[in-house]
């Protein structure tokens, strides 16, 4: 299973492969690896089989839906999946299986991919571990999150595609820790109906995949196919600018993901870019406006679990939800003025530059043990929730597309990832340049200690 989207279909095409076979060796595959991994929450196995063999009939009698027609895709316990309970990793839900698929599982499902199961996320999808989940390059440490369980499947092969959602950085975080592609598209270009939300105004819905054309491919399929998001898979680089973001909230961070972010501009510029420095001084209040807004609508719509079951929800969380209960309007208020500012200006910069794109680190720091709670930065001490928020959320609050991409491994072995952002609307070219950027590269050395 560790073959992309696009090998898949052509094999399957070309009858190498059945979807029962695909369906069958994820199922041993994931029996075997999720000892360790714990990455997937509920699998249904004879669905799973009866969903495959729905495929080979279609296939045998000329129906071809595209790219992702018999693809396996992992759907993050937020998300509505008919036949399955939705339990947001949490005891306030229910074990009552859902009667109807959230609208985007249903464009999957319209696009022929099946649905292998429920992957596991961080309780209420409100933080970066997703405990018991592992990490596949080193089982002691983090996926991250809260998409971790999509995160854990796609890096270790049992999966192409994973389903995760972003409030600030839930897909790019566990992408970057497992040495996947993750995508965070343009805020609303996903629906999620169906889905739990954590804050209305900052969720997004987006694929994590093995290489960045799968992301565009399963891109196209989540948002009915009416655009082809991988249309521009294929561009060069040559001619573009490139925004270098590489001071605060993106600094401090570890010497090994500095280099790294050297090497892939480097990259990027033998391929005909240039790269120019960036300063976004209304960034510096990226996590000020990010938690001035999340608690609020976390609370709204949790209000009723924290009255009633407080017990039921881990004590951090209900610290944020108890912060969202008597934090003033005002707060909300403020915090949403910062988003504007922050929104207003990284337009104004990208148009006065020239820019077609923006490039920063993922993440400040590689996958952690799970037993460690803060990173060191010479002299700055920071939790590690506050470290892996405040380089992806500037885009969470600028609704933005944004794209992480293997950029290399630390001295451990542990996967870095780079971070493209383009202009509202443009994701079709945020993959493009990701793609550009990880089939030009050469191939890193190591791999995944737990994988197909």
């Amino acid at each position: 299973m560790t073959r992309s989207v696009t090998e898949i279909a052509s094999a399957l095409r070309s009858g190498d492969v059945t979807a029962r076979d695909l369906a069958e060796r994820f199922l041993d595959e994931q029996h075997r690896l999720d000892q360790q991994l714990h990455s997937f929450v509920a699998v249904d196995a004879d669905d799973v089989l009866e969903q495959a063999d729905r495929v080979d009939t279609e296939r045998r009698n000329g129906v071809d839906r595209g790219p992702l027609h018999g693809v396996l895709v992992g759907v993050k316990d937020i998300i509505d999946v008919a036949g399955y309970p939705t339990r947001c990793g949490s005891p306030l839900y229910s074990d009552r299986a859902v009667e109807r698929d959230a609208e985007v599982v249903t464009k999957l499902r319209s696009a022929g991919a099946i649905i292998a199961g429920k992957t596991a996320t961080h309780e209420l999808a409100c933080g970066v571990v997703t405990s018991p989940t592992a990490n596949p390059w080193d089982t002691q440490r983090v996926p991250g999150g809260s998409s971790g369980g999509s995160g854990a499947a796609v890096g270790a092969g049992l999966v192409p595609i994973g389903l995760g959602s972003d409030t600030g950085g839930s897909i790019r975080i566990p992408a970057a820790l497992c040495g996947t592609v993750g995508h965070k598209p343009t805020y609303g270009l996903v629906s999620v109906t169906g889905v739990e939300p954590l804050s209305v105004s900052l969720d997004h819905l987006g694929p994590l995949g093995r290489t960045a054309a799968d992301c565009a491919h399963a891109l196209t399929a989540m948002t009915g196919g009416n655009v082809d998001h991988a249309s521009m898979l294929g561009r060069d680089v040559a001619g573009m600018r490139f925004g270098l973001l590489m001071d605060a909230p993106f600094a401090p961070m570890q010497p090994d993901i500095e280099r790294a972010m050297h090497d892939a501009t480097e990259h990027l510029t033998s391929l005909g870019g240039s790269c120019v420095p960036v300063r976004l001084p209304s960034l510096d209040h990226t996590l000020a406006a990010e938690f001035g807004i999340i608690p609020l609508e976390a609370y709204l719509h949790h209000a009723a679990a924290l009255r009633d079951r407080p017990a039921d929800i881990d004590p951090g969380i209900r610290t944020l939800l108890v912060a969202g209960a008597v934090a003033p309007a005002s707060l909300h208020h403020r915090a949403s003025r910062a988003r504007v500012l922050i929104t207003q200006e990284i337009a104004r910069t990208m148009d006065e530059l020239r820019l077609d794109a923006l490039l920063s680190p993922t993440l400040p720091a590689t996958a952690s043990l799970m037993t460690r709670s803060e990173f060191t930065f010479g002299d700055i001490v920071e939790h590690i929730s506050v470290s892996w928020v405040r380089t992806t959320a500037p885009f969470n609050l600028s609704g933005q597309p944004a794209v992480s991409v293997p950029c290399g491994l630390d001295s451990e072995g542990l996967p870095i990832g780079l971070q493209i952002t383009t202009r509202a609307g443009t994701d079709a070219l945020a993959l493009a340049i990701a793609h550009a950027f990880e089939s030009t590269r050469p191939s890193d050395s190591g791999k995944p200690k737990v994988h197909v």
